[in-house]
């Protein structure tokens, strides 16, 4: 019983810090979510489930630099196209499930 309970407090006390990703931090971080950590964990859910952890890293530097979005976005390269692609399939799941 003692081993169920310290397993069972290991896993609640885990949680948030499996949680965190490079989206839920760059969010948190950003002014326009304000820190509004449910709706930054929210979108993290979502980029755990869309995107690989790479991706995940060069989605959470648009936070930092919007600008950086739109060179990706206008790029002519196949590997930016195909990362804006999965990156906008993302965001409208994103804007669809946490709102």
């Amino acid at each position: 019983m003692n081993r169920f309970v310290i397993a069972a407090a290991a896993i609640v006390m885990t949680a948030p810090l499996a949680m965190a990703g490079p989206i839920d931090t760059a969010c948190v971080r950003s002014d326009r979510a304000r820190g509004n950590a449910p709706l930054c964990g929210c979108i993290q859910q979502v980029a755990n489930q869309t995107l690989s952890r790479s991706d995940q890293r060069q989605a959470a530097r648009f936070f930092r630099d919007p600008h950086r979005a739109q060179e990706v976005r206008t790029s002519k390269r196949d590997a930016d196209n195909a990362f804006w692609a999965r990156y906008r399939n993302f965001a409208a799941q994103s804007e669809r499930l946490c709102r």
